[in-house]
């Protein structure tokens, strides 16, 4: 008779992963990396445990968006103080914080708990080819 026993911390393994975010679409792409962030593919997969991946993105600036996006999505922020509302375009954003766009969207994916902050930790995003995780994957 076979007992299926929880998964503990001590069984996690964790791979690196590394992603080109060039000329892929934006929801799609995010959706992959909230996965891999997450460990679902994982056989010992548990809710309360974060057995997710490390996952580094290059190319962030190059992610593309469907229809009108680029001009009408706004991504909205407050800083808490009177007046502190600010609205920004997605192109204006993209050509300010290229990497914010890909972050803010996987970020939305994730579950909305204490192990969010953690998998986002291993979230690592850049703009161009060059990332410092060379020797990760060899």
């Amino acid at each position: 008779m076979n007992i299926t026993r929880p998964t503990t911390s001590k069984e996690i393994t964790r791979k690196w992963y590394l992603i080109d975010a060039r000329d892929q679409i934006l929801g799609r792409l995010s959706t992959q990396i909230a996965l891999l962030l997450m460990g679902k593919k994982k056989p010992y997969f548990a809710r309360n445990l974060d057995c997710g991946d490390y996952v580094v993105v290059i190319n962030s600036a190059l992610v593309k968006v469907t229809g009108k996006k680029e001009q009408n999505k706004l991504y909205r922020r407050h800083s808490g103080y009177p007046g502190g509302y600010k609205e920004e375009p997605l192109n204006k954003l993209k050509s300010r914080k290229p990497t914010e766009i890909l972050q803010h969207a996987v970020s939305g994916m994730l579950p909305k708990n204490k192990l969010r902050d953690r998998m986002l930790k291993r979230l690592y995003l850049f703009a161009q080819d060059q990332h410092t995780f060379e020797n990760k994957f060899k």
